[in-house]
């Protein structure tokens, strides 16, 4: 089984109330072959909710406001929730304060990328998930 960010799956759970469909990805939850979650609906984020990025150890949202708490409660749901399916690989959505993997937000709200894993990557890879993004799956698929 497959774990995937819900918004790669057309689920309206992105900051602003929309998804980041892929539609290989949308086919592939129709059909019952994966996993979606959303950590930060998980957390108790409402949808829409103020962008948020990595600063430092701490989510920060564009209100200032420190979102870390609902991150790391998200992020530990939806790891309970893909263990319990055996997901074992992930295509997670890129830069994201949850979801990003290898790269992420710098914090500043500039579209700055610096190296890094989001909240919920991080727990993926600690307990042996791989995990690529939807830009790096977009790569293969062509």
């Amino acid at each position: 089984m497959i774990l995937i960010s819900a918004c790669l799956a057309g689920i309206h759970c992105k900051y602003n109330g929309d998804n980041n469909v892929v539609p290989e990805i949308k086919k592939m939850f129709e059909e019952g072959k994966c996993v979606a979650v959303c950590p930060e609906q998980l957390g108790g984020l409402p949808t829409p909710r103020p962008s948020a990025e990595i600063q430092g150890r701490r989510v920060i949202n564009t209100e200032g406001v420190d979102v870390t708490k609902e991150y790391e409660a998200g992020a530990a749901e939806a790891l309970k929730q893909v263990l319990q399916a055996g997901c074992q690989e992930a295509v997670l959505k890129a830069y994201s304060p949850s979801c990003g993997c290898g790269k992420v937000y710098d914090g500043t709200f500039t579209h700055t990328k610096v190296n890094g894993n989001g909240i919920f990557t991080k727990l993926c890879i600690k307990n042996g998930i791989q995990c690529i993004t939807d830009e790096e799956y977009k790569e293969k698929k062509r």
